[in-house]
């Protein structure tokens, strides 16, 4: 099964221009059918506060618009965006199946306080997973990388993909590729992790976004430019690894490995 990382320049607070944007690279790079497509966090705006400028919750703009191009292109799509209720902002990430349909929705579970975040976006409370082929995909977004507990519950309820999707920031790329990395050794699972690339009013991105197997090996891995990267993932190969080295039968919980 294909797996692509879209790493995407995002014009800022441009909703229209980033879509496009997205369409421009998959007519250059004509996904498989059936494949799943990863876009970046809040791709269709950049890491922006402003909450009531940018929310997707009137409009639906965004959402209708990762709906038709999972359908035209046969693919499964997640992608990152803005909603909103009269309280807070939410920074969400939304899978929808190759007929357009949504499939599950989640919500950042750790806003980045550090960066002001946690004063727009409320914190989502509930891990989410969907099924893509013979995958368990679990969803998580950029700063939920550092908290690996959140992931020890995803693979007790038996996730063994992950999806990170981030605007991850210049100063931390060491971070990035270490904890990626990590992620997938000890939970013996496919990690993807998509940054953006470019820069905003605040920040500058390396991109770097990479797709690594349950061995923590790298499969696939972006450089800093716009981009779109690739690989084959296989469910036997997380199956071989958790039978031949099973290491989380030890982690003295309930999980049972398949």
């Amino acid at each position: 099964m294909k797996i692509y990382g879209v790493q995407l320049d995002i014009a800022w607070e441009d909703k229209a221009a980033n879509h496009a944007k997205v369409r421009k690279l998959f007519e250059k790079t004509r996904p498989e059918k059936g494949s799943l497509i990863v876009l970046p966090e809040m791709f269709d705006t950049g890491f922006t506060m402003e909450v009531a400028k940018v929310s997707d919750e009137k409009t639906g703009v965004t959402k209708k618009f990762l709906g038709d191009l999972a359908k035209d292109l046969g693919i499964w799509l997640m992608g990152g965006f803005v909603n909103s209720d009269a309280k807070s902002g939410r920074n969400e990430a939304a899978v929808f199946d190759p007929q357009g349909h949504e499939v599950t929705r989640y919500q950042k579970i750790h806003p980045f306080t550090r960066g002001g975040e946690a004063r727009c976006y409320s914190a989502g409370c509930e891990i989410k997973t969907f099924r893509w082929g013979d995958f368990t995909v679990c969803p998580f977004i950029c700063y939920d990388l550092r908290f690996p507990e959140i992931f020890r519950m995803a693979v007790r309820r038996g996730a063994n993909l992950f999806l990170i999707i981030a605007n991850w920031p210049l100063p931390r790329e060491g971070h990035w590729v270490t904890l990626l990395e990590a992620r997938a050794i000890e939970n013996l699972a496919y990690v993807v992790g998509v940054n953006r690339a470019g820069s905003d009013p605040k920040y500058v991105y390396f991109g770097r976004s990479r797709i690594i197997d349950p061995h923590g090996k790298v499969i696939a891995e972006a450089g800093r430019e716009e981009t779109v990267i690739s690989a084959d993932v296989d469910i036997a190969v997380v199956e071989a690894w958790r039978k031949d080295f099973p290491a989380l039968w030890d982690i003295h919980a309930e999980y049972i490995p398949k």
